[in-house]
């Protein structure tokens, strides 16, 4: 029987945390990296627009996506989050200048429940991406007790989740799911 030595191990451990990273499909869509840190995810979360279940990457018509969509979490009802949608690409993912934009924060959601349970301090906005593919990122923080009243409401354009997050002492997220999204082409009529 052979062994590894302890450099050895620590190599293909190494090499296997990399190779996990690299198929995480919110490190592949840099979703780690332009809107929030590395976590782990501890609650699941579920989007619905329409029937159309929001994966990771998949593509959802800005027409689907007009009105909020349907939103459960597990988690306790004992426990409040905090749910922002944002898109990182705004104007253009090519020169996002505006980045983020804000589509809708929703506070003091009671676990096991939707954002509608909670208090809306940003109204839900749909996708609008007048150029190119742009990612939609729904965060979602545990909050550690009911924020109640945001006393600084954000600005829709330059939106930072991070700085926002440690604002209200949010801390990591714990789920986020995206999708990605591109002007819809005109119908035409004669």
């Amino acid at each position: 029987m052979r062994y590894l030595s302890l450099s050895t191990f620590s190599l293909l451990c190494i090499t296997f945390v990399v190779m996990a990273a690299s198929v995480d499909p919110l490190v592949v869509g840099r979703v780690i990296g332009d809107v929030v840190d590395m976590f782990i995810p501890s609650v699941n979360m579920s989007v619905y627009f329409g029937s159309k279940h929001v994966t990771n990457g998949c593509d959802i018509k800005p027409s689907i996506a007009i009105s909020p969509p349907k939103l459960t979490l597990t988690g306790n009802m004992d426990n409040l989050y905090t749910l922002v949608m944002t898109d990182p690409d705004a104007p253009s993912p090519s020169e996002p200048s505006m980045r983020e934009w804000i589509h809708w924060i929703v506070v003091d959601i009671p676990g096991g429940t939707n954002p509608f349970r909670g208090k809306e301090i940003v109204s839900y906005v749909g996708p609008r991406p007048p150029i190119g593919i742009h990612r939609y990122i729904f965060v979602l923080f545990q909050q550690k007790g009911p924020l109640g009243l945001v006393e600084q409401l954000p600005t829709r354009a330059s939106f930072n989740t991070r700085y926002f997050a440690r604002q209200l002492d949010l801390g990591l997220p714990v789920a986020t799911v995206y999708f990605n999204s591109q002007k819809e082409p005109a119908v035409k009529r004669r």
